[in-house]
């Protein structure tokens, strides 16, 4: 020992300048003392506000560059209509089918939004690896093709981008607990989870208000104040990185809105266009409950088709190859793509539909007056009026829309439903503008109609009411720049949403119900008669449980009888009154510890005694009646995050609740 001890000492006075260290160590400590002091939560948060405004300006930077080499390659490849086909379909084509298998050999959980999963572990359901960094790479690959494919496959990035930003918060979040020296706390990792939502969506519009209340209408049915904060902050420094990014790469000159539109704020609306915007709201509404019955319908059928269904399971790339094709094919700027203005990108389809002038009024007239340049051209065609192309826009849109969101490739739909909807309103305001060309008062200074607000009124309205969201309405005002229709946006995404959310769950309400996961959906009855329904109608009445005084055996019977994580302890046999629970894992070390009665003597060394002498019983937090109501029920298991609660009457175990009764 002596010896040992010796060794120990010599090499500890054979570190070089062991002064010096220490000093060094004591600054650390006093540098992080005084950064911490404040606490630590604002400096995480704007880490994650700036790291994913700079990977979203990245992401949005590559698709740009590469979706311009696709443009050049179909300009220059000469008038070959063979050629060009093939340059349009098969660039688009192979990024897509890249991206499916690319991500899909990482990690299956990168396909689709991510949305409607995040929705369901906010709400205290465990996803399995579902939030591991290892799934970051993947998705970013992954949805930096499918933004390269363009208005081909009509696809976006707020979804997955809002799964991203969940993921780097979880790894924040470790890396917190490391800085700090805690212990990982599930409190701390929701907070930081609920501003990882509202940052996914300020970073990729660039607007941080809107982003943190839509992030809250979709994915937190409770939503605790002293969050608030904390999503406002890190979607700020976000959203304020993301358009810095944009000045630096000489995009804009000054930090300014995504899609800036100059919008006539003197007179932005007569108040008699109310009408037209309440239409306006209900055309919205009725064509977003057909839309989201066409999408369930669809994803329905894709799954339990023999040939779909067998290409998801084991081909996914053969299958997303198939839909790509088509999809490009029927975009194809010869053939029908020059109805509807294909060659545009995502960003030029909003950019064109916000345009402050009126279309109709910009076609030659007799006099031969040449047109005024800009994106609005793409939608003139020479056989087919402005109202025309929009309409047929909107009508094969429709179902590629639909067909597009069975792709499994990391992708985001509301930028597609977003322009969908401004396009609803710009065919509106275009033929209220033909109607009152001088505006709707015959008499005094002529006041046009502006198209431009009711293309920001359908976005906000067809959106909100795919999504059950009100604040659409403030997201195209920040990505616009423009609050001088605020008010009949407002209106128009009111009436949508009444009529969508009466008929039809929501867009990722869908995604959760097709794919089956373990979510509480909400009680869309209000009828007074469901306020009657009580848990002693719907319980589980058989519930396994223990005696204090239980040994070997019957705990060995209650874990081959049940696969709960938990069990009810009770006071005894004669008397059932539950006391605590104990966990499945001490059950197990229990058996693990104790002697079987029927082992033979000598065979291992064990202690005898009962489950209340040897195990820590857990005392019961929160117990139902059988005459709690399903409401009381249903609004418990939401804002306390619960799996399962137990029943008792008059202190004593009749039953139990948890998430699949509910359901």
């Amino acid at each position: 020992e002596e010896e040992e001890e010796r060794v120990l000492v010599s090499k500890h006075s054979w570190r070089p300048c062991p002064t010096a260290r220490r000093r060094f160590r004591g600054c650390l400590e006093w540098v992080k003392r005084q950064l911490f002091r404040v606490g630590e939560d604002w400096y995480f948060l704007f880490i994650l506000g700036v790291l994913m405004a700079t990977i979203s300006f990245t992401m949005d930077m590559i698709a740009a560059r590469l979706y311009a080499a696709h443009m050049w390659l179909y300009r220059e490849i000469g008038d070959i209509g063979v050629l060009k086909y093939l340059s349009w379909t098969l660039y688009p084509t192979a990024l897509a089918a890249f991206s499916t298998g690319f991500s899909q050999s990482i990690t299956p959980h990168s396909r689709g939004s991510g949305i409607p999963e995040l929705k369901t572990i906010l709400m205290g359901v465990v996803l399995e690896d579902y939030l591991a960094i290892q799934n970051f790479g993947a998705k970013v690959v992954g949805l930096t093709c499918t933004l390269v494919c363009g208005s081909t496959v009509f696809l976006g990035k707020m979804g997955p981008f809002v799964h991203l930003s969940a993921m780097a918060a979880v790894y924040l979040g470790k890396m917190r607990t490391t800085v700090t020296r805690e212990y990982e706390n599930k409190f701390k990792q929701h907070e930081m989870l609920v501003a990882a939502q509202a940052v996914g969506v300020a970073t990729v519009f660039g607007a941080p208000i809107s982003g943190v209340l839509y992030s809250i209408e979709v994915m937190s049915p409770h939503f605790a104040v002293r969050d608030y904060w904390r999503g406002f902050f890190s979607a700020t420094c976000g959203a304020f990185v993301f358009r810095l990014l944009a000045v630096f790469n000489s995009e804009q000159e000054t930090i300014a809105a995504s899609f800036k539109s100059d919008l006539n704020i003197d007179f932005p609306f007569d108040l008699l266009e109310t009408f037209f915007f309440v239409i306006l709201g209900i055309i919205c509404g009725t064509v977003a409950c057909a839309y989201l019955f066409c999408q369930r319908w669809l994803m329905v059928a894709v799954q339990k088709n023999r040939l779909t269904a067998k290409l998801l399971a084991t081909d996914k790339p053969v299958y997303t190859v198939l839909v790509v094709l088509l999809l490009a094919s029927i975009t194809f700027p010869p053939g029908l793509g020059q109805f509807m203005a294909s060659r545009l990108t995502m960003k030029d389809y909003l950019t064109s539909l916000f345009d402050n002038r009126t279309w109709g009024a910009l076609a030659p007239n007799a006099s031969g007056v040449a047109k005024p340049g800009g994106l609005w051209q793409e939608w003139d065609h020479p056989s087919a009026t402005i109202y025309g192309t929009l309409t047929f826009f909107l009508l094969i849109k429709f179902w590629m829309l639909i067909l597009a969101t069975t792709l499994p490739l990391p992708a985001g739909y509301f930028m597609p439903i977003f322009i969908y909807g401004a396009a609803i309103g710009r065919l509106l305001g275009e033929v209220v503008a033909l109607l009152f060309p001088r505006g709707l008062h015959s008499e005094g200074p002529p006041r046009p109609i502006i198209t431009a607000g009711y293309a920001l009124a359908g976005a906000a309205a067809f959106s909100g009411s795919v999504t059950h969201s009100l604040s659409t309405a403030l997201l195209v005002c920040e990505a616009s720049g423009h609050l001088g229709h605020i008010l009949p946006t407002m209106v128009a995404v009111l009436v949508a949403n009444a009529i969508s959310q009466k008929n039809q769950p929501s867009f990722y309400d869908n995604t959760i119900i097709v794919k089956k996961l373990p979510y509480l959906p909400p009680i869309r009855s209000r009828h007074i008669a469901s306020y009657r329904v009580v848990v002693e109608e719907f319980m589980e009445r058989r519930v396994v449980a223990l005696a204090k005084g239980d040994g070997f055996q019957e705990v060995l019977v209650a874990l081959d009888a049940s696969a709960d994580t938990e069990y009810p302890v009770v006071e005894s046999t004669e008397s059932p009154t539950l006391v605590g629970t104990v966990s499945r894992s001490q059950l197990v070390t229990f058996l693990q510890s104790h002697e079987h009665p029927q082992a033979p003597q000598g065979e291992k060394l064990a202690t005898v005694g009962t489950l209340g002498d040897d195990c820590a019983i857990e005392p019961i937090m929160l117990q139902f009646s059988p005459w709690t109501s399903l409401h009381q029920a249903h609004h418990l298991f939401q804002l306390l995050k619960l799996q399962r609660v137990f029943v008792t009457r008059s202190g004593e175990l009749v039953g139990a609740v948890s998430r699949v009764e509910v359901r």
